[in-house]
Order: C-alpha cells, then sequence, then structure tokens
C-alpha cells in the first residue's frame, strides 16, 4: 500500500488529489438542491496542517460546497490519526465523534454491529452516484439491505515490476506476468543480470509476511478464515501453493536474493535502487518509491497480482459513515458533502486539473470507486488528461480490474499475519522447511486465535 501499510491506510489519498471544485452554482451540479434548512455538521478527517496543499484542496471545497449550499456549514475537523480504535467509543458516548466520521474499511463491519452508525438507507437514494459505484465497493458498507456509509478510497494489491529491469533481461514491460509460472521465468532472468539483482522480493517478518501471504493466496482463489469467520482456512492447496512456489524461487532458482526477513522498507528501498524485478503491492507503491526511496516513476508498472483474474485480490480502503445520533437534516447534508467531494469526476478528490497545478501526482489508479461503470471512466480519461506520470504503465492493472472482486482482510488480520509470518519466514530461510507442517502448526494457532474472537 502507499506508503507504510501497518496502519498508515489513510495516507493513500494523499497526492491523489484531495480536491476542490469550480465555484459555479446551478441544479447541474450534484445535490444543489440544498437540506431543507440551517444546519451545521463536523467532517472528519480535514487534511493537517503538515500536509499544505492537501489542506488547501479541502479548505477550497468547503467554502465552494458552501456556496452551493448557503444553508449547510461544514467544520472541518484534523485529528490525526483520522479514527483511533482507542478513543473511538469515548468519543462517541462523549458526544464528541464527528456527524461524518472517517473508518478504514476493515473497522466498518463492527461498527455496523456495534450499532455506532446511523442506517442511512432510506437516504442513500440522493446519492445519484450511489447507482455506479462498484458493487463490491459500497458492499464494504452494508449489512443486508442496509446501507451505512461511503467509500473515499478504493485499492487492492498488483504487482509492481521494474520496466527498466525488464527491458534488460530481454522481458516485454508491456507484457508483464498473468502466472506464477511466469513470473518465476522473469525473476530468474532478472536475477541473471549480475551480482545483487533481485528477480522478486518478499516480506517475511513484522506481520508483512503473513499480510502478502494473504494477497498470493486471495489471488489464487484461497481464504484466510471459514465464511463463519471462526476456523482457519488457509491450509489448503491455495495456501500450499503459495509457499511452494516461494521456496521454489528461493532455493531452485536463487532468485530471491540471500537476504531474508524483510520488512516493509526493504523492498521499498531494493525496488527503488533499481535492483529489484517484481514485488506484491498497490499502485501508490510506485509513488512512494519515488517520492522516498530516490526510484523514478518512468521506471515502474503495475499489474494484477498474478492469477487472480476470475477471482479475488486483497482490498482495502476508507470512506465515511454517520454519528448513530445525527439528524436526518445532518445525514442528508452529511450525504450531499460526500457526494460532492469524494464522488463527483472532476472534483473533489478527483480534480487532477488542480492537483496538476499543485504539483502533486497524477495519473496512479487509484482509488477505483467505479469500476468501468461511467464515473468511472471519466475518471480515468481526467487522470490521462492531466497525468504528471505514465498512465499507460498502470494499464495492465487497469485491464484485469473488471474480472477481479476485491476481498477485504479477514478479521484478527494481525494476529493471524504475525503467525504467518513464521511459515513465510522458514521457506525463504530454510531449504528443508516443511510446508505440509508449517502450515499445519500456522492453522492451528490461528484457530485458538479466532475462538478468542468469537
Amino acid at each position: 500500500m502507499t506508503t507504510r501499510r501497518r496502519g498508515l491506510s489513510l495516507l493513500l489519498v494523499a497526492g491523489l488529489g484531495l480536491g476542490a471544485v469550480s465555484c459555479g452554482s446551478g441544479d447541474d451540479k450534484p445535490g444543489a438542491q440544498g437540506s431543507g434548512g440551517p444546519v451545521t455538521i463536523t467532517v472528519g478527517c480535514q487534511p493537517p496542517k503538515s500536509n499544505p496543499k492537501e489542506r488547501e484542496a479541502w479548505d477550497a471545497d468547503v467554502a465552494a460546497f458552501q456556496k452551493l449550499h448557503p444553508d449547510i456549514t461544514i467544520e472541518s475537523k484534523d485529528a490525526f490519526p483520522c479514527i483511533n480504535p482507542d478513543t473511538f467509543q469515548a468519543k462517541l458516548a462523549g458526544g464528541t465523534q464527528e456527524d461524518v466520521f472517517y473508518v478504514y474499511y476493515t473497522d466498518v463491519q463492527k461498527i455496523i454491529k456495534a450499532r455506532q452508525a446511523a442506517d442511512i438507507s432510506q437516504y442513500i437514494g440522493e446519492v445519484k452516484a450511489a447507482k455506479d459505484l462498484r458493487p463490491d465497493v459500497q458492499g464494504v458498507f452494508k449489512d443486508g439491505d442496509k446501507t451505512y456509509g461511503l467509500p473515499r478510497n478504493n485499492y487492492n494489491m498488483g504487482l509492481v515490476y521494474n520496466r527498466k529491469l525488464f527491458t534488460q533481461a530481454g522481458l516485454d514491460p508491456d507484457s508483464p506476468p498473468k502466472t506464477w509460472a511466469e513470473v518465476q521465468a522473469a525473476a530468474k532472468k532478472i536475477a541473471g543480470l549480475g551480482a545483487g539483482y533481485v528477480g522478486f522480493g518478499e516480506y517475511s517478518a513484522g506481520n508483512t509476511g503473513g499480510w502478502h501471504f494473504a494477497a498470493s493466496l486471495y489471488a489464487r482463489g484461497g481464504s484466510m478464515v471459514g465464511d463463519d469467520g471462526k476456523t482457519a482456512a488457509f491450509n489448503s492447496p491455495e495456501g500450499k501453493a503459495v509457499l511452494e512456489n516461494l521456496k521454489t524461487m528461493r532455493w531452485n532458482d536463487n532468485s530471491m536474493g540471500s537476504k531474508q526477513l524483510l520488512q516493509w522498507e526493504d523492498l521499498m528501498r531494493m525496488m527503488g535502487s533499481g535492483k529489484l524485478g517484481m514485488m506484491i503491492g498497490a499502485p501508490d507503491v510506485v509513488q512512494s518509491v519515488n517520492n522516498d526511496f530516490q526510484g523514478k516513476f518512468e521506471d515502474y508498472g503495475v499489474t494484477a497480482v498474478p492469477e487472480s483474474e476470475g477471482k479475488s485480490s486483497l482490498s482495502g480502503g476508507d470512506g465515511y459513515m454517520f454519528n448513530p445520533k445525527a439528524s436526518p437534516e445532518k445525514i442528508k447534508a452529511g450525504l450531499l458533502w460526500l457526494e460532492f467531494h469524494e464522488l463527483t469526476p472532476g472534483q473533489g478528490q478527483f480534480n487532477y486539473a488542480r492537483a496538476k497545478e499543485q504539483g502533486r501526482p497524477v495519473g496512479l489508479p487509484i482509488p477505483d470507486l467505479y469500476g468501468d461503470s461511467a464515473p468511472g471512466k471519466e475518471i480515468v480519461a481526467l487522470r490521462k488528461q492531466f497525468a504528471t506520470v505514465p498512465v499507460d504503465h498502470f494499464t495492465p492493472y487497469v485491464t484485469a480490474q473488471s474480472t477481479i472482486t476485491n476481498k477485504l482482510e479477514p478479521p484478527k488480520a494481525q494476529e493471524l499475519y504475525a503467525v504467518l509470518d513464521v511459515a513465510m519466514s522458514a521457506v525463504l530461510t530454510r531449504q528443508d522447511a516443511d510446508i505440509d507442517k508449517l502450515l499445519s502448526d500456522a492453522e492451528s494457532k490461528a484457530n485458538k486465535i479466532l475462538a478468542k474472537n468469537t
């Protein structure tokens, strides 16, 4: 993911164009009809002052929105992080939770089950954009036929690769691998470029190994837990295939390098150095490598995780829900704001013209809220029109999305990832690692964790 996965998913939108809108008015603009009377709403996750460009864009959007809706006042809240599970309940009980509050996808269902968010089903029909949202994305905020929020950001994992190294190794950078067999073959060629070159890199420590195990497992059609969420499901043919593939590349092909027990920053640094051929990661890995690890946007491409087409990809994102104490007037006003700022092509977070003027990168294929629907196509066209990064380098990733279903992290994700770090590190550091035993041991530990969860 963007920026560091460890709890910083809210930064995914930085650099994507959190932004504004033309300041015109009229009924052709989303929600130009007003909400029926003066109302003030508090809205969470205003960019902090440490992100001045994003903050400036947000404030401009608030001013533009209030010009369109003189009867609505927005009070922005910039608490960082935007949501803190440790204080969430206290804020809700104390009446300080925002009317429109920010959430990670992974917290949504817990909030719904605890009745900590308002049911907005009767109002969602007023959000014209909602009908075009990807069903799997909007489904994150649903429980049965009831709706409790709207998405702001959505991404899923892909395969990030160094196009420059592909060319040097005699591979076609416009035709990246679609199967793990093709990844193996490409990794061997890249590793063969000389000392220090690594064909494929993988995590195996700090819970990151288990995280990427889940990404590879989902792409093969497997699951981390059973449908009831009470038992582990990764000790499966798909789970075994994940570890066998890594063991082969590490020990038979010698295409993964000898340095293992890698965590988040290690692979990012390797990719930025120009010596790593491929790694699993969301498209914003390219932005982070460019901004923080001396890489260059033009050297990288992204495609889908191998073999995920027609199956699933580990996904994540964020959005907004409503305080259960919010009045109907506040909910309606909040929906108008969310449609204005988060869901309309060409404005709010999709104001790529402004993002380009501000010097922020434009062209990453996230957030993907609409898929191949009309708004989705319009957003893609705008990204290309105002692009500051090579949009075509993400084409393989974008093309595959229509056949891939987003799949969220499992319950007790971090604890399960820690358990699977053991299996991941074992196959990458011990040539005689027993995959069947590793998965059996991990399954036993995971079942105890999940039993506590239920």
